[in-house]
């Protein structure tokens, strides 16, 4: 009997999950076109991590993210076009490029990221702060699998 509440509760846990992860899309998506009407979530997702961890380049962004050369390029491409993101020639190595974040960019992103974090505070408001690092930990945990 254990061992079935046990499953229970770990298949609970994994739909909690795919809804997160739903939930996660829907909000890429929604923040891709409040960066741009034509960007698309992968793309919102690399200009997101350049801002916030800072120049890189698109092999590095392909390796992060497992994604495709061909599909970061693209990606890289059109944010270039929309004008959120710049690049210059690496110094070291003048056949790759420094991938940055256009400072308007950097403005909806923080704007985004602050409107994010709110509605994380109010949906984290009913938890204790060791609730809190629990969830942490299992997220964490998650993580390194």
């Amino acid at each position: 009997m254990a061992s079935q509440t046990a499953d229970d509760t770990l298949a609970d846990f994994q739909a909690h999950m795919n809804l997160i992860f739903a939930r996660a899309k829907a909000l890429w998506k929604e923040s891709a076109s409040r960066m741009h009407p034509d960007l698309q979530p992968s793309g919102y997702k690399l200009l997101a991590y350049i801002a916030r961890n800072g120049d890189t380049s698109a092999h590095r962004l392909a390796d992060l993210f497992e994604m495709d050369k061909s599909v970061v390029s693209r990606q890289i491409r059109m944010l270039e076009e929309f004008g959120l993101l710049q690049s210059r020639p690496d110094e070291r190595d003048g056949r790759l490029r420094v991938l940055t974040a256009t400072p308007e960019a950097s403005a909806v992103l923080a704007q985004l990221r602050a409107e994010n974090a709110e509605r994380m505070r109010s949906v984290l408001a009913e938890l204790t702060p060791e609730e809190v690092q629990a969830a942490s930990k299992v997220f964490r945990l998650l993580a390194e699998v």
